[in-house]
């Protein structure tokens, strides 16, 4: 069964795997996304970020669902 294809935007957030993401930039092929849990634990919310920004591939975006 095939998803809906949720659209990217910054500053939204989606769960992939069971966590919450945040997108922080959106590419043609990929998005660049900051957990949730390490954005709160972080000691400044950025942006610039001092956490890892995790680049999202095509194929790792048809994991992704929109958080309801």
């Amino acid at each position: 069964m095939r998803r809906d294809t949720i659209v990217f935007e910054i500053g939204k957030a989606f769960i992939m795997s069971d966590r919450v993401w945040i997108c922080t930039d959106v590419g043609t092929r990929t998005v660049c996304a900051v957990l949730l849990d390490d954005l709160l634990a972080a000691p400044d919310s950025g942006p610039p970020y001092s956490i890892a920004e995790h680049v999202i591939d095509r194929y790792s975006m048809e994991a992704c669902q929109a958080l309801r």
